[in-house]
């Protein structure tokens, strides 16, 4: 191909990655950089029949004129990132500095906002991932063994799941963990327990919300490992079966290595999904016991009083390394295999 002819294939994709992507990125990285001007307070003097007080308002017209000037807001560099309400870098070194138990230094450290988001965060992903993959290849497992006749519905209703949109599957799983509800009503009877609330608990809420995820993400695994089982080689198969295999050991060496690579993709998407949790909590109220990143930067920009735009835009910042950095064993690992295949 001419290179006159690649750069005009390749220049509509590349302009849109430069609007929607390229661009936005930069963007949010100025703006972390920045934080929100402080309000302009003045004292004035407030007379009436009972005499006169002094009283301190917001100058709305001085604030608004600053905010004119320096539409960013005040320059802050990196002071935002190593704030209390992100790395916390001051507070750790403190906590670090006391030479107190390990346990004691945990707890502490969890308890400064970035770290506690990031901990339920990593820790919905590594569950949520791979057990969405096992549930995935189990359910495509049983659905390509169904007659044929019956794979229409027993395929959609493998799909509902996914179907459905996560907010509202949470609120339908919150109901349903009420103690009036139909999970929460049960638990309670089994348990001989009238106070017992999955919502109280902080760990019965991280279960609570790791179940969901895995229930609403297992459909994509199941619909990427299904497809993947169509272009099993028969052959192969069959050959497995006349040499005496059985169904295991077929799955484990034919049917497993076949799909490696679609794992490695369904892996891939699962892990930026997962990391990026957010609907869940909102669904479950489950702020009080469990936040994530993505509700850290939902938060800066729905505040009471102010939009927080450079602590959004700073936890988005951290939120994309933290991306990268989970998907770097996978996409160096895939890299080598693809040149050691080009070479070979």
């Amino acid at each position: 191909m001419r290179h006159r002819d690649f750069a005009a294939f390749i220049l509509p994709s590349a302009l849109a990655m430069l609007l929607f992507i390229a661009l936005p990125i930069i963007s949010v990285a100025v703006q972390s950089l920045f934080v929100e001007h402080d309000q302009v307070l003045v004292s004035v003097e407030n007379c009436g029949p009972f005499g006169c007080k002094e009283e301190t308002r917001v100058d709305t017209a001085a604030t608004a004129a600053l905010r004119d000037a320096e539409p960013l807001g005040k320059f802050t560099g990196l002071g935002t990132y190593f704030n209390r309400s992100h790395l916390a870098v001051d507070e750790v070194g403190a906590i670090l500095a006391d030479n107190q138990g390990f346990r004691d230094v945990v707890a502490r450290i969890y308890n400064l906002p970035l770290y506690k988001a990031l901990s339920f965060t990593l820790i919905y992903t590594f569950l949520v991932t791979p057990l969405a993959i096992l549930f995935g290849f189990a359910v495509a497992l049983g659905v390509n063994m169904t007659p044929r006749i019956y794979r229409g519905p027993v395929i959609f209703l493998s799909l509902l799941p996914y179907i459905v949109t996560p907010l509202l599957g949470s609120l339908i799983l919150f109901w349903m963990i009420n103690s009036d509800g139909i999970i929460g009503a049960t638990l309670q009877f089994l348990f001989q327990d009238p106070e017992l609330s999955l919502k109280a608990s902080p760990f019965l809420t991280w279960v609570t919300l790791i179940v969901y995820g895995t229930w609403h993400m297992t459909p994509f695994a199941f619909v990427v490992f299904y497809a993947g089982l169509q272009t099993l080689p028969q052959d192969t198969l069959e050959s497995a079966m006349i040499d005496g295999a059985n169904r295991f050991e077929r799955i484990r060496y034919v049917v497993v290595p076949h799909l490696v690579p679609l794992a490695t993709f369904v892996g891939l998407v699962l892990l930026m999904d997962n990391f990026r949790v957010f609907e869940p909590i909102i669904g479950f109220s489950s702020e009080a016991n469990a936040t994530s990143l993505s509700w850290l930067i939902y938060n800066d920009l729905t505040g009471q009083v102010d939009q927080l735009f450079g602590s959004a835009a700073a936890t988005s910042i951290l939120t994309m390394i933290g991306v990268v950095i989970l998907l770097s064993p996978v996409l160096v690992r895939t890299w080598r295999e693809f040149n050691r295949k080009a070479r070979a």
